[in-house]
């Protein structure tokens, strides 16, 4: 009993931990949308006239909204379908597709091109979201100082330039202050909030599904264009889904239903309440909800929140871009480890760099976050239908759930996406575009990748040479024999190596040991380090090992070796010789059901620019030898 009993205090501590973290990293997305989200409803380009009519009926919209769509739909729907503990539209896209247990009439193209197109999404959501965040935030020195006004854009420029810069050391050293940094904005916001609401309680009649119900029924078409804005309190839920791997399911609903919901709500009625008592002030209720004395501190504060959110969101997309590379969507980049003890703290400086050059474009195109909140949510509009569509799927496949419960359930999803889809759609002649704009780009680069890899494979596939007529010739025509281990890299398991026919019709020599390496990249997160390598002997000194890594592992091909060595697998890595093929591709006219010509242009220019595998599979430079060969796609 002692023993239990010791035991609680550590697994409370560890828990709430946990919780800290979540919060710090999971909810700054949704946590600074109060800085915009009821104000765009009255004040934006999209907006309404404020009555006490029209306010209870937005506020009652947004907290209704984030009821179903965060608390039922994503914390008690979504978070269940987890691919190995990791969340996101892309594990969740290869849990749907490659865990099947039932026969789908519709077939899995659809649900693979809806998940790839839901990923592309989310690069143009990393670009608007510090955009809208950060300039929503800096925007609070108008009303501290107006002289200062015209800076509002530089000042957050220099903000965002710090924010990417910063990247490269990574969010080990800073990650612990996220926590308490967040919890101190919730408490700020929700502190203001009751402030606000304890002069004007009658606000919370806004509880009452019945003033939404009444707004859309009274409002018509004009309560849709308003839907577009009340979804921007409810855009930061698919970021929780997507670090629910980190922290795990229960520390994200405790952060949430404990700390996240109550201050958003109580800071989303206090500004209705101050709203009720001064419309005057709906340029900016948020702001004007600080005493003088406080609004310095506020803005400093949101401004660490909005980067806080910010640097969550790009986090992500280092390593969304990770597992586009391991499953084959996206061309070998360079990817730093910022952090030797955990794996997934990663650094990818062409998606860093990427992503600032985009960002700071929008925040001059757009000037001000209420130009940027007409860009800001149709992608993630859709991410969300695309989400509830392989959520549902892997519900009704994979968890055994019967067909009226299904579509019972995602009808209660879609009634809420596909109202939001239709709001946010109304916005795209003001910049909805930007981010269908962006995710197109993307998606075609993901898919030209893929299918010009397919072409490519099949060429050296038709170019490769038998092992069995390999080894007759060696047979008869024995060539000299060098000490050391040759490693082959290959991509394909049922091919000879090029670059060993290469390198043995010019050098004529072999080495003592000659190892055939392909890494297999496989539908889950991560590989256990058991089942990561198979070894098989080929012939005498032959070897071939398949090296198997998840779509979030990061190959290290060193390590693996030696591993097999150690575990005794028939060969030692004595004086090893890494042996890369290196592809000079040139394009042709094409054959039918192959690429387009100026697809192969796209292709060729992307294998140009891809780091090379010496140094994505973290191989000593000086143990590689690149053999060049020449091949038309």
């Amino acid at each position: 009993m002692e023993s239990t009993e010791s035991h609680r205090p550590l697994a409370t501590q560890q828990q709430a931990f946990l919780v800290l973290t979540a919060i710090g990293i999971c909810f700054g997305d949704i946590g600074t949308s109060p800085l915009y989200a009821l104000r765009e409803c009255f004040h934006g380009p999209h907006s309404i006239q404020l009555t006490e009519a029209n306010l209870f009926g937005v506020l009652s919209l947004i907290f209704w909204s984030l009821i179903f769509v965060i608390s039922f739909k994503y914390l008690v729907f979504v978070m269940r379908a987890t691919n190995k503990g990791e969340g996101g539209v892309l594990a969740l896209t290869a849990l749907a597709i490659y865990r099947q247990k039932r026969h789908l009439p519709f077939g899995l193209r659809p649900l693979l091109l809806m998940g790839l197109f839901g990923a592309a999404l989310l690069v143009g959501d990393g670009m608007i979201t510090p955009a809208i965040s950060v300039l929503s935030a800096v925007e609070g020195i108008k009303l501290a100082t107006p002289a200062l006004e015209n800076w509002v854009v530089l000042i957050t420029i220099g903000i965002l330039i710090a924010l990417f810069s910063i990247q490269k050391h990574g969010t080990a050293k800073i990650g612990s202050l996220f926590g308490p940094i967040v919890i101190s904005w919730f408490a700020a916001i929700g502190i203001l909030g009751v402030f606000s609401i304890v002069q004007s309680p009658g606000v919370l009649q806004a509880l009452n599904p019945l003033f939404a119900f009444q707004f859309l029924y009274t409002q018509g078409f004009d309560s849709l264009v308003i839907m577009g804005s009340v979804f921007l309190a409810v855009t930061g839920g698919e970021a929780l889904y997507a670090d629910v791997g980190h922290f795990g399911r229960k520390a994200v609903v405790l952060g949430w239903y404990f700390c996240a919901l109550p201050a958003l709500v109580l800071n989303y009625f206090g500004q209705g309440a101050l709203l009720l008592r001064q419309p005057e002030l709906v340029e900016n209720p948020f702001f004007y909800l600080a005493p003088d004395w406080f609004l310095y501190p506020l803005i400093a504060l949101a401004t660490m929140a909005a980067v806080i959110a910010s640097q969550a969101l790009i986090s992500g997309l280092f390593s969304l871009a990770q597992q586009c590379i391991q499953l084959g969507y996206c061309p070998r980049l360079q990817i730093i480890h910022t952090n030797e003890e955990h794996i997934g703290q990663i650094y990818v400086p062409a998606v860093n760099w990427t992503l600032m050059a985009g960002t700071i474009w929008l925040v001059l195109e757009f000037g001000s976050s209420s130009n940027l909140s007409a860009a800001y949510g149709m992608g993630i509009s859709i991410i969300m239908v695309v989400t509830s569509i392989l959520a549902s799927v892997v519900a009704w496949s994979l968890w055994g759930w019967s067909t009226w419960k299904t579509y019972t359930v995602l009808t209660v999803c879609m009634i809420f996406d596909l109202g939001f889809l239709a709001a946010n759609s109304l916005k795209l002649d003001d910049g909805g575009w930007v981010s269908i704009v962006i995710a197109s780009c993307v998606y075609f680069m993901m898919t030209t990748w893929k299918r010009g890899r397919e072409i490519l494979i099949s060429r050296l596939r038709a170019k490769s040479y038998p092992f069995a007529q390999l080894q007759k010739d060696i047979l008869l025509n024995p060539p000299a024999r060098v000490r050391g281990t040759a490693i082959f890299l290959v991509g394909d398991v049922e091919m000879t190596p090029p670059a060993l026919m290469h390198n043995l019709k010019h050098n004529k020599v072999l080495h003592e040991k000659i190892v055939f390496l392909t890494v297999v990249s496989k539908e889950i997160p991560h590989v256990p380090e058991n089942d990561r390598v198979e070894v098989h002997q080929l012939a005498p000194s032959f070897f071939r090992v398949i090296a198997h890594y998840g779509f979030s592992d990061s190959p290290n091909i060193p390590a693996l070796l030696n591993k097999c060595a150690l575990n005794n697998f028939g060969f030692r890595l004595e004086d090893p010789t890494y042996f890369l093929g290196r592809e000079i591709l040139t394009t042709g006219a094409g054959r039918s059901g192959e690429l387009s010509f100026w697809r192969k242009k796209v292709f060729a220019i992307m294998a140009k620019n891809a780091t090379v595998a010496r140094t994505f599979f973290k191989l000593p430079q000086q143990d590689v030898i690149e053999v060049g060969m020449e091949i038309e796609i």
